[in-house]
């Protein structure tokens, strides 16, 4: 297989998760599955949360794309899981570790779509409630959230001159 096109799979994949995450978060966490979703808006005392069994509904379609895609010899199948995998990869680094700080990696970001990240998921968390949240991807986010942190940084330059 030709290096770009494993390398557009795998990037295509990865985009797909996040189109897939974001409807999973909205319909499915938001939704009838609201139960293991609740108790990661309303923190409870421990490390480990009822949410976290989403990281194993997620990984299941990596394992199945890679595992079958060895057995059949399809490399599109095998690419298609990497893509996912790395998702994955990208999904504990952004919400567990730099969103939530569950690891203490990633302290002081100064970079504005990190920081609009934080935003957009800090008012994902104002709504306790399964209803009427906003902002449910994880990477991409509305551009209003990039603007205003955009704006916070020129903000913080003139006033440092």
């Amino acid at each position: 297989m030709n290096v770009l096109l494993a390398i557009a799979v795998i990037c295509a994949a990865f985009l797909g998760m996040e189109l897939v995450a974001w409807a999973a978060h909205k319909f499915v966490m938001h939704g009838f599955l609201w139960t293991l979703h609740k108790d990661h808006h309303v923190k409870r005392p421990g490390f480990f949360e009822k949410n976290d069994a989403f990281f194993l509904i997620f990984a299941i379609p990596s394992w199945l794309c890679i595992m079958l895609g060895v057995i059949y010899a399809s490399p599109v199948s095998i690419l298609t899981g990497v893509g996912i995998l790395i998702y994955g990869v990208a999904y504990f680094l952004v919400h567990e570790v730099l969103i939530h700080r569950r690891f203490k990696w990633f302290k002081n970001t100064r970079n504005v779509y990190f920081k609009a990240i934080l935003r957009a998921h800090k008012m994902h968390h104002k709504k306790l409630e399964k209803e009427g949240g906003e902002s449910f991807g994880m990477l991409i986010i509305h551009p209003k959230y990039i603007r205003q942190e955009w704006e916070l940084k020129q903000k913080h330059k003139l006033q440092e001159q």
